[in-house]
């Protein structure tokens, strides 16, 4: 709600931030992501269809993140490492060493 963003002196500094905000999904960090998360699974020996089926999800669940046309929100990033036997919390560490890199 409101309380976050309380940080900010007023509305029209907050909007000239959000406006600078680019779609997460179509960003550099987020292709490092996507990379990461398709060097896991084939280090991993696993297909896509695989890994869905580890997951319990149908085919095009892991096949739309790997292409970029589908989300994977925070949660299901944790189940994709595990899945693929990976620590959650080292593999986004690993990531955020990267996105510095990306800029």
């Amino acid at each position: 709600g409101q309380e976050c963003c309380t940080h900010f002196a007023n509305r029209k500094e907050l909007a000239a931030l959000c406006g600078q905000m680019k779609k997460s999904i179509h960003s550099e960090e987020y292709q490092a992501v996507l990379n990461k998360l398709v060097e896991m699974r084939t280090a991993a020996g696993l297909t896509q269809r695989a890994l869905a089926k580890k997951l319990n999800r149908e085919y095009s669940f892991v096949w739309r993140i790997e292409k970029g046309e589908r989300r994977l929100d925070v949660v299901e990033f944790f189940w994709v490492c595990e899945a693929l036997g990976q620590d959650a919390k080292a593999v986004y560490a690993e990531l955020i060493n990267a996105f510095g890199k990306c800029k």
